[in-house]
Protein backbone atom coordinates (compact mmCIF):
# COMPACT_ATOMS: atom_id res chain seq x y z
CA UNK A 1 0.00 0.00 0.00
CA UNK A 2 2.79 2.37 0.93
CA UNK A 3 4.72 1.49 -2.25
CA UNK A 4 1.65 2.22 -4.40
CA UNK A 5 1.16 5.56 -2.67
CA UNK A 6 4.79 6.54 -3.22
CA UNK A 7 4.57 5.50 -6.89
CA UNK A 8 1.39 7.54 -7.37
CA UNK A 9 2.94 10.60 -5.74
CA UNK A 10 6.04 10.20 -7.92
CA UNK A 11 3.88 10.05 -11.03
CA UNK A 12 2.01 13.19 -9.98
CA UNK A 13 5.28 15.03 -9.35
CA UNK A 14 6.55 14.03 -12.80
CA UNK A 15 3.34 15.20 -14.49
CA UNK A 16 3.49 18.48 -12.54
CA UNK A 17 7.09 19.09 -13.61
CA UNK A 18 6.24 18.39 -17.26
CA UNK A 19 3.14 20.60 -17.29
CA UNK A 20 4.95 23.51 -15.64
CA UNK A 21 8.15 23.17 -17.68
CA UNK A 22 9.13 25.99 -20.04
CA UNK A 23 9.23 23.65 -23.04
CA UNK A 24 5.71 22.32 -22.46
CA UNK A 25 4.30 25.81 -21.96
CA UNK A 26 6.10 27.01 -25.09
CA UNK A 27 4.68 24.13 -27.16
CA UNK A 28 1.13 24.84 -25.94
CA UNK A 29 1.59 28.54 -26.72
CA UNK A 30 2.81 27.78 -30.23
CA UNK A 31 -0.07 25.37 -30.84
CA UNK A 32 -2.58 28.05 -29.87
CA UNK A 33 -0.80 30.51 -32.17
CA UNK A 34 -0.93 27.90 -34.94
CA UNK A 35 -4.71 27.56 -34.52
CA UNK A 36 -5.14 31.31 -34.91
CA UNK A 37 -2.81 31.31 -37.92
CA UNK A 38 -4.74 28.46 -39.54
CA UNK A 39 -8.03 30.30 -39.03
CA UNK A 40 -6.75 33.55 -40.54
CA UNK A 41 -4.99 31.78 -43.42
CA UNK A 42 -8.05 29.66 -44.26
CA UNK A 43 -10.37 32.69 -44.10
CA UNK A 44 -8.09 34.74 -46.37
CA UNK A 45 -7.66 31.84 -48.80
CA UNK A 46 -11.41 31.18 -48.89
CA UNK A 47 -12.31 34.73 -49.79
CA UNK A 48 -9.50 35.05 -52.35
CA UNK A 49 -10.75 31.90 -54.06
CA UNK A 50 -14.26 33.36 -54.09
CA UNK A 51 -12.99 36.40 -55.98
CA UNK A 52 -12.37 34.19 -59.03
CA UNK A 53 -15.20 34.49 -61.57
CA UNK A 54 -17.72 31.64 -61.52
CA UNK A 55 -17.58 28.38 -59.62
CA UNK A 56 -17.63 24.63 -60.25
CA UNK A 57 -21.35 24.56 -61.07
CA UNK A 58 -20.94 27.31 -63.66
CA UNK A 59 -18.59 25.07 -65.64
CA UNK A 60 -21.40 22.50 -65.87
CA UNK A 61 -23.63 24.94 -67.73
CA UNK A 62 -21.55 24.30 -70.84
CA UNK A 63 -22.78 20.70 -70.86
CA UNK A 64 -26.12 20.61 -72.78
CA UNK A 65 -27.02 17.28 -71.15
CA UNK A 66 -27.34 18.91 -67.72
CA UNK A 67 -30.61 20.76 -67.22
CA UNK A 68 -30.86 24.13 -65.43
CA UNK A 69 -32.92 22.43 -62.70
CA UNK A 70 -30.11 19.95 -62.06
CA UNK A 71 -27.58 22.77 -61.91
CA UNK A 72 -29.62 24.62 -59.28
CA UNK A 73 -29.99 21.39 -57.33
CA UNK A 74 -26.21 20.93 -57.31
CA UNK A 75 -25.74 24.53 -56.24
CA UNK A 76 -27.99 23.96 -53.22
CA UNK A 77 -26.36 20.58 -52.48
CA UNK A 78 -22.86 22.08 -52.30
CA UNK A 79 -24.03 25.22 -50.49
CA UNK A 80 -22.97 27.49 -53.35
CA UNK A 81 -26.30 29.34 -53.20
CA UNK A 82 -25.27 30.93 -49.90
CA UNK A 83 -23.15 34.02 -49.32
CA UNK A 84 -19.35 33.81 -48.86
CA UNK A 85 -19.40 34.26 -45.06
CA UNK A 86 -22.12 31.62 -44.72
CA UNK A 87 -20.20 29.12 -46.86
CA UNK A 88 -17.02 29.66 -44.85
CA UNK A 89 -18.86 29.46 -41.53
CA UNK A 90 -20.58 26.18 -42.44
CA UNK A 91 -17.33 24.72 -43.74
CA UNK A 92 -15.47 25.71 -40.57
CA UNK A 93 -18.27 24.39 -38.33
CA UNK A 94 -18.16 20.98 -40.03
CA UNK A 95 -14.40 20.81 -39.42
CA UNK A 96 -14.69 21.73 -35.73
CA UNK A 97 -17.65 19.47 -34.94
CA UNK A 98 -17.12 16.46 -37.21
CA UNK A 99 -13.62 16.80 -38.65
CA UNK A 100 -15.27 16.94 -42.09
CA UNK A 101 -13.59 19.05 -44.79
CA UNK A 102 -16.57 18.68 -47.08
CA UNK A 103 -17.21 16.71 -50.25
CA UNK A 104 -15.16 17.08 -53.41
CA UNK A 105 -17.24 18.45 -56.28
CA UNK A 106 -15.30 16.55 -58.94
CA UNK A 107 -14.66 13.21 -57.22
CA UNK A 108 -17.93 13.11 -55.25
CA UNK A 109 -15.97 11.78 -52.28
CA UNK A 110 -14.95 12.98 -48.86
CA UNK A 111 -12.10 15.47 -49.10
CA UNK A 112 -10.46 13.90 -46.03
CA UNK A 113 -10.25 10.48 -47.72
CA UNK A 114 -8.69 12.02 -50.83
CA UNK A 115 -6.06 13.81 -48.73
CA UNK A 116 -5.16 10.69 -46.73
CA UNK A 117 -4.57 8.88 -50.03
CA UNK A 118 -2.27 11.55 -51.47
CA UNK A 119 -0.46 13.16 -48.51
CA UNK A 120 1.81 10.14 -47.75
CA UNK A 121 3.21 10.17 -51.29
CA UNK A 122 3.93 13.91 -51.11
CA UNK A 123 5.51 13.65 -47.64
CA UNK A 124 7.66 10.73 -48.82
CA UNK A 125 8.98 12.81 -51.70
CA UNK A 126 9.49 15.95 -49.58
CA UNK A 127 11.23 14.16 -46.69
CA UNK A 128 13.51 12.19 -49.02
CA UNK A 129 14.44 15.42 -50.79
CA UNK A 130 15.11 17.09 -47.42
CA UNK A 131 17.41 14.25 -46.34
CA UNK A 132 19.30 14.23 -49.64
CA UNK A 133 19.64 18.02 -49.66
CA UNK A 134 21.02 18.29 -46.13
CA UNK A 135 23.24 15.20 -46.45
CA UNK A 136 24.98 16.71 -49.49
CA UNK A 137 24.75 20.49 -49.05
CA UNK A 138 26.12 20.77 -45.50
CA UNK A 139 29.31 18.72 -46.07
CA UNK A 140 29.99 20.58 -49.33
CA UNK A 141 29.37 23.91 -47.58
CA UNK A 142 31.86 22.96 -44.87
CA UNK A 143 34.48 21.95 -47.44
CA UNK A 144 33.93 25.20 -49.37
CA UNK A 145 34.38 27.27 -46.20
CA UNK A 146 37.51 25.42 -45.09
CA UNK A 147 38.97 25.66 -48.63
CA UNK A 148 37.94 29.29 -49.10
CA UNK A 149 39.06 30.84 -52.41
CA UNK A 150 40.75 27.61 -53.48
CA UNK A 151 39.77 25.75 -56.64
CA UNK A 152 37.42 23.42 -54.72
CA UNK A 153 35.56 26.41 -53.29
CA UNK A 154 35.27 28.03 -56.72
CA UNK A 155 33.88 24.85 -58.29
CA UNK A 156 31.26 24.54 -55.55
CA UNK A 157 30.31 28.20 -55.99
CA UNK A 158 29.76 27.69 -59.72
CA UNK A 159 27.63 24.61 -59.03
CA UNK A 160 25.63 26.58 -56.46
CA UNK A 161 25.00 29.49 -58.84
CA UNK A 162 23.91 27.11 -61.60
CA UNK A 163 21.60 25.23 -59.22
CA UNK A 164 19.93 28.41 -57.99
CA UNK A 165 19.60 29.74 -61.53
CA UNK A 166 17.53 26.79 -62.72
CA UNK A 167 13.85 26.83 -61.70
CA UNK A 168 12.36 23.51 -60.62
CA UNK A 169 10.33 23.09 -63.80
CA UNK A 170 13.42 23.58 -66.00
CA UNK A 171 15.32 20.97 -63.97
CA UNK A 172 12.36 18.61 -64.27
CA UNK A 173 12.29 19.07 -68.06
CA UNK A 174 16.01 18.30 -68.34
CA UNK A 175 15.55 15.18 -66.22
CA UNK A 176 12.63 14.05 -68.38
CA UNK A 177 14.80 14.43 -71.49
CA UNK A 178 17.56 12.51 -69.72
CA UNK A 179 15.14 9.74 -68.76
CA UNK A 180 13.86 9.53 -72.32
CA UNK A 181 17.38 9.09 -73.69
CA UNK A 182 18.27 6.48 -71.06
CA UNK A 183 14.94 4.62 -71.13
CA UNK A 184 14.06 2.24 -69.53
CA UNK A 185 16.73 2.84 -66.86
CA UNK A 186 14.84 5.59 -65.00
CA UNK A 187 11.04 5.31 -64.73
CA UNK A 188 9.10 8.59 -64.87
CA UNK A 189 5.46 7.54 -64.72
CA UNK A 190 3.74 7.05 -61.38
CA UNK A 191 5.06 5.76 -58.10
CA UNK A 192 5.23 2.01 -58.80
CA UNK A 193 5.76 -0.44 -61.64
CA UNK A 194 3.03 -2.49 -63.31
CA UNK A 195 4.08 -5.68 -61.50
CA UNK A 196 4.32 -3.95 -58.10
CA UNK A 197 1.82 -6.29 -56.40
CA UNK A 198 3.79 -9.34 -57.52
CA UNK A 199 7.02 -8.18 -55.84
CA UNK A 200 8.19 -9.09 -52.34
CA UNK A 201 8.02 -6.40 -49.62
CA UNK A 202 11.71 -5.64 -50.13
CA UNK A 203 11.21 -5.51 -53.89
CA UNK A 204 8.32 -3.08 -53.44
CA UNK A 205 10.52 -0.77 -51.35
CA UNK A 206 13.22 -0.85 -54.02
CA UNK A 207 10.64 -0.22 -56.74
CA UNK A 208 9.25 2.87 -55.00
CA UNK A 209 12.79 4.08 -54.29
CA UNK A 210 13.76 3.66 -57.95
CA UNK A 211 10.73 5.70 -59.04
CA UNK A 212 11.69 8.41 -56.53
CA UNK A 213 15.17 9.09 -57.94
CA UNK A 214 14.35 11.66 -60.63
CA UNK A 215 11.55 13.52 -58.73
CA UNK A 216 13.81 13.76 -55.68
CA UNK A 217 16.68 15.18 -57.75
CA UNK A 218 14.35 17.71 -59.40
CA UNK A 219 13.07 18.80 -56.00
CA UNK A 220 16.50 18.91 -54.32
CA UNK A 221 18.71 20.84 -56.72
CA UNK A 222 17.47 24.37 -55.98
CA UNK A 223 17.29 23.74 -52.21
CA UNK A 224 20.74 22.15 -52.26
CA UNK A 225 22.31 25.14 -53.99
CA UNK A 226 20.90 27.65 -51.52
CA UNK A 227 21.67 25.59 -48.42
CA UNK A 228 25.25 24.96 -49.53
CA UNK A 229 25.89 28.70 -49.91
CA UNK A 230 24.28 29.51 -46.54
CA UNK A 231 26.36 26.82 -44.81
CA UNK A 232 29.53 28.21 -46.35
CA UNK A 233 28.71 31.78 -45.35
CA UNK A 234 27.69 30.96 -41.78
CA UNK A 235 30.76 28.80 -41.17
CA UNK A 236 33.08 31.48 -42.57
CA UNK A 237 31.58 34.04 -40.17
CA UNK A 238 32.16 31.73 -37.21
CA UNK A 239 35.70 30.83 -38.28
CA UNK A 240 36.60 34.54 -38.11
CA UNK A 241 35.55 34.82 -34.47
CA UNK A 242 38.16 35.42 -31.75
CA UNK A 243 37.40 32.24 -29.81
CA UNK A 244 38.17 30.15 -32.92
CA UNK A 245 41.54 31.86 -33.26
CA UNK A 246 42.14 31.22 -29.55
CA UNK A 247 41.30 27.52 -29.95
CA UNK A 248 43.78 27.25 -32.79
CA UNK A 249 46.43 29.11 -30.80
CA UNK A 250 46.02 26.56 -28.00
CA UNK A 251 47.02 23.84 -30.45
CA UNK A 252 43.66 22.09 -30.79
CA UNK A 253 43.40 19.82 -33.86
CA UNK A 254 41.87 21.58 -36.88
CA UNK A 255 39.09 19.00 -37.20
CA UNK A 256 38.08 19.60 -33.57
CA UNK A 257 38.09 23.37 -34.11
CA UNK A 258 35.88 23.10 -37.20
CA UNK A 259 33.45 20.30 -36.31
CA UNK A 260 33.13 20.82 -32.54
CA UNK A 261 33.55 24.54 -31.93
CA UNK A 262 32.75 26.29 -35.23
CA UNK A 263 30.08 24.06 -36.76
CA UNK A 264 28.08 23.86 -33.53
CA UNK A 265 27.54 27.63 -33.62
CA UNK A 266 27.13 27.87 -37.40
CA UNK A 267 24.39 25.25 -37.48
CA UNK A 268 21.79 27.35 -35.62
CA UNK A 269 20.69 29.48 -38.61
CA UNK A 270 20.44 26.31 -40.70
CA UNK A 271 18.10 24.70 -38.16
CA UNK A 272 15.93 27.83 -38.31
CA UNK A 273 15.58 27.31 -42.06
CA UNK A 274 14.35 23.76 -41.53
CA UNK A 275 10.77 24.83 -40.80
CA UNK A 276 10.56 26.90 -43.96
CA UNK A 277 12.27 24.20 -46.00
CA UNK A 278 9.40 21.77 -45.40
CA UNK A 279 6.79 24.22 -46.69
CA UNK A 280 8.90 25.21 -49.70
CA UNK A 281 9.51 21.56 -50.54
CA UNK A 282 5.77 20.94 -50.52
CA UNK A 283 5.18 23.80 -52.95
CA UNK A 284 8.08 22.59 -55.11
CA UNK A 285 6.70 19.06 -54.97
CA UNK A 286 3.68 20.27 -56.95
CA UNK A 287 5.91 20.84 -59.98
CA UNK A 288 7.83 17.58 -59.60
CA UNK A 289 4.61 15.61 -59.15
CA UNK A 290 3.08 17.14 -62.25
CA UNK A 291 6.05 16.41 -64.51
CA UNK A 292 6.73 12.91 -63.17
CA UNK A 293 3.09 11.89 -62.74
CA UNK A 294 3.66 11.34 -59.02
CA UNK A 295 0.35 10.55 -57.25
CA UNK A 296 0.68 13.17 -54.52
CA UNK A 297 -1.10 16.18 -53.10
CA UNK A 298 0.38 18.56 -55.69
CA UNK A 299 -1.34 17.03 -58.72
CA UNK A 300 -4.57 16.69 -56.77
CA UNK A 301 -4.49 20.38 -55.76
CA UNK A 302 -3.65 21.53 -59.29
CA UNK A 303 -6.62 19.65 -60.74
CA UNK A 304 -8.82 21.01 -57.95
CA UNK A 305 -7.80 24.61 -58.78
CA UNK A 306 -8.44 24.07 -62.49
CA UNK A 307 -11.92 22.67 -61.82
CA UNK A 308 -12.68 25.15 -58.99
CA UNK A 309 -13.21 22.32 -56.51
CA UNK A 310 -13.51 24.72 -53.57
CA UNK A 311 -13.41 22.41 -50.55
CA UNK A 312 -10.58 20.30 -51.93
CA UNK A 313 -8.47 23.41 -52.60
CA UNK A 314 -9.16 24.74 -49.10
CA UNK A 315 -8.23 21.46 -47.43
CA UNK A 316 -4.96 21.33 -49.39
CA UNK A 317 -4.07 24.88 -48.32
CA UNK A 318 -4.87 24.09 -44.69
CA UNK A 319 -2.69 20.97 -44.88
CA UNK A 320 0.24 23.05 -46.16
CA UNK A 321 -0.25 25.59 -43.36
CA UNK A 322 -0.33 22.80 -40.76
CA UNK A 323 2.93 21.35 -42.04
CA UNK A 324 4.54 24.81 -42.02
CA UNK A 325 3.51 25.33 -38.38
CA UNK A 326 4.80 21.90 -37.39
CA UNK A 327 8.06 22.49 -39.23
CA UNK A 328 8.65 25.80 -37.43
CA UNK A 329 7.88 24.24 -34.03
CA UNK A 330 10.26 21.33 -34.67
CA UNK A 331 12.97 23.78 -35.79
CA UNK A 332 12.61 25.79 -32.56
CA UNK A 333 12.85 22.67 -30.41
CA UNK A 334 15.91 21.48 -32.34
CA UNK A 335 17.51 24.90 -31.76
CA UNK A 336 16.98 24.46 -28.03
CA UNK A 337 18.58 21.00 -28.15
CA UNK A 338 21.54 22.20 -30.25
CA UNK A 339 22.18 25.25 -28.06
CA UNK A 340 20.87 25.03 -24.47
CA UNK A 341 21.69 28.72 -23.98
CA UNK A 342 18.76 29.65 -26.24
CA UNK A 343 15.55 30.57 -24.39
CA UNK A 344 12.42 29.40 -26.19
CA UNK A 345 10.45 32.52 -25.31
CA UNK A 346 12.99 34.55 -27.30
CA UNK A 347 12.24 32.60 -30.48
CA UNK A 348 8.78 34.10 -31.00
Amino acid sequence: MTTSKISLEGSRDWVTRVVTSDTFLYIMKRLLQALLTLFLASALSFFIIQLAPGDYVDTLRQNPKISPERIEELRRQFGLDKSWPEQFGLWLWRILTRGDFGTSFVYQRSVSSLLWERVPATLLLAVSSLIVTWAIAIPLGIIAAVKQNQWVDRIFQVISYIGQGFPSFVTALFLLIFAQNTSPVFPVGGMTSINFNELTWFGQILDIGWHMILPTIALSITSFAGLQRITRGELLDVLRQDYIQTARAKGLPENRVIYVHALRNAINPLITLLGFELASLLSGAFIAEYFFNWPGLGRLTLLAVQSQDLYLVMASLVMSAVLLSIGNLVADLLLKIADPRIRLENLN
